[in-house]
């Protein structure tokens, strides 16, 4: 068996310089003093599996954090990464996270930029990080909820009617939309249709304000229009010294020049268009004069129109095609409303439907999870028998609740440590030593059905007991690290006797300030860290001794 996780880099994080350490199969302990930094490694790697990143890990007087490790990545991490677009070389995976001083962060996969989310996707193909934290969790019916489908490996059904779940949401949500809207619709209906039917009724078309204002203009100022007129006129074509008859005589000169020096041919193309301008001008203001006339009576339908217009333009637009797109916008709103009777039916029975499909998915889950309950509750009292708590009773207790996204259960883990007693919820029942063992034994049931190898993380599972149940404890992650990587922070002799490999974690002050190290210890260094952890301060030859036997029997 290779180890999923092979080496662990650290640095600037916490009290900690600069750590390296290769890390093995099989099982993997860190021990050391109270306060000397073994849970900042587990901590460490739960950054490198997208967890929340903060500028006070950062090592005071450091600009930045760095954290790394290598892993030996399993095919379904691989399949991941490869949608992702990111290749793994050799079944070999870096991970990088790097933690500025103002909480920022930044990680990196073989290399690549990745967001924290991808890190959290990727974890639960490479460990699992189990610590006090989540033994307190335990209490909380969602996470029970949450192992029971983890057991019974009801993902797909899950995705299923969560689909199913969000789509009957948003039709609830779209009919109580659509009853607002009905409501405000009805209310506004009565004034939509006065505005469509004022606007309508005066039959306006694109751009008719602009020539009415213009022939206002002319109707206003025809007198003017036919003095100037007359007097361009005049100019041009019809008095004796007007345009027309000056150019006929320049022309009539040069004819009269070119027929002795033909030289001058030019001047005279030059002047003919010049000649038919002023005829074709001169024939349009004759037309114009003989059309342009006062009509007090078209002035003031004019005007009457305009005024009207205007009255619109106050309501609804500065301009007529305002006033027309509003016109197609209260239209819209009213066959709108008039339909909206008509989408309230289709949208209520596509919710009934939904409803129907769901009550089939959440039975059909409710049936999975039970039927995977049973089996979790046996396999659980078979890991508690393994544990020392061989008594124990297990069950898991179903109620119905109100509809989620994820089914339509509620469920309760119920305990009974001692024979004869009725099993009552766990955190009203359980002590600390036993919460731990049952926290080992819902993890080892729950791995067991995990597909792939990973690295299991136990932070102080040996909280609160000790003697047997600390040996059983031990023997039973002994037996996990046979199928998987098991790396196990503890304070207890008993367990750190069972490691494959040892690892110490101490304190130690380094140029004024302190620093942590991480050392692995093999032979006789172990011996007297497993002895210092039965005797104290203290290192008798006792407990020398008893550190030996302990080793001994563990293998």
């Amino acid at each position: 068996m290779r180890a999923v996780l092979v080496e662990l880099m650290v640095e600037n994080y916490a009290v900690i310089d600069r750590i390296r350490i290769r890390l093995h199969s099989g099982l993997n302990v860190l021990t050391g003093e109270t306060g000397s930094g073994k849970s900042i490694v587990v901590d460490a790697l739960g950054l490198l599996f997208g967890g929340r990143a903060s500028g006070e890990m950062v090592r005071t007087g450091t600009p930045r954090a760095r954290l790394s490790g290598i892993f030996e990545a399993p095919p379904a991490a691989q399949t991941l990464l490869e949608h992702a677009g990111i290749a793994v070389e050799d079944g070999e995976l870096l991970i990088e996270r790097e933690i500025l001083a103002n909480g920022k962060s930044r990680a990196f996969i073989a290399s690549r930029p990745v967001t924290a989310a991808l890190l959290r996707e990727l974890a639960p193909h490479l460990g699992d990080i189990h610590g006090q934290h989540d033994q307190q969790r335990l209490f909380l019916p969602a996470a029970q909820l949450e192992i029971v489908d983890e057991f019974g490996a009801t993902r797909p059904l899950l995705d299923e009617i969560g689909a199913v779940y969000r789509q009957w949401r948003e039709c609830a949500r779209e009919l109580e939309e659509l009853e607002k809207t009905e409501q405000e619709k009805l209310r506004l209906l009565d004034l939509w249709n006065f505005q469509r039917n004022e606007i309508e009724s005066t039959r306006l078309k694109p751009g008719e304000d602009v020539s009415l204002e213009q022939e206002s203009s002319i109707q206003q100022n025809v007198t003017r229009l036919q003095e100037s007129a007359n007097v361009a006129y005049s100019a041009l074509y019809d008095g004796p010294e007007s345009a027309n008859a000056q150019m006929r005589l320049a022309m009539k000169r040069l004819e009269d020049l070119c027929r002795i020096d033909d030289s001058l041919r030019g001047v005279i193309d030059t002047l003919k268009p010049a000649e038919i301008a002023i005829s074709e001008a001169s024939t349009t203001l004759r037309d114009y004069l003989g059309h342009i006339e006062a009509d007090p009576a078209r002035l003031e339908e004019v005007e009457s129109r305009l005024a009207v217009i205007d009255k619109l333009k106050r309501k609804y637009g500065s301009s007529v095609e305002q006033i027309l797109a509003f016109f197609e916008e209260v239209s819209a709103n009213i066959a709108a409303a008039d339909t909206t009777t008509e989408r309230r039916a289709v949208v209520e029975k596509q919710r009934k439907e939904l409803a129907r499909s769901y009550e089939a998915l959440a039975d059909k889950l409710t049936s999975r999870r039970q039927e995977s309950a049973h089996k979790l509750e046996r396999r659980v009292e078979a890991e508690l028998k393994s544990l020392a708590m061989e008594r124990t009773v297990f069950r898991v207790h179903f109620a119905k609740s109100e509809w989620t996204g994820h089914g339509a259960d509620s469920i309760a883990f119920l305990v009974s440590p001692n024979l004869g007693e009725e099993p009552k919820p766990m955190e009203k029942i359980a002590s600390g030593g036993e919460l731990s063992r049952i926290a080992l034994a819902l993890k080892t049931c729950v791995t067991d059905r995990t597909e792939g190898q990973r690295t299991l993380v136990f932070d102080e599972v040996d909280a609160g007991i000790g003697g047997t149940a600390a040996e059983t404890v031990g023997r039973r992650l002994k037996q996990l690290a046979a199928a998987s990587q098991v790396l196990c922070v503890t304070h207890l002799a008993q367990i750190a006797g069972f490691g494959d490999h040892h690892y110490l974690v101490e304190k130690r002050e380094a140029e004024g300030r302190t620093v942590a190290t991480i050392d692995e210890l093999t032979g006789e260094a172990r011996t007297h860290e497993i002895g210092r952890m039965l005797s104290g301060q203290r290192l008798t030859p006792e407990a020398l001794k008893h550190a030996e036997q302990l080793i001994k029997t563990s293998v």
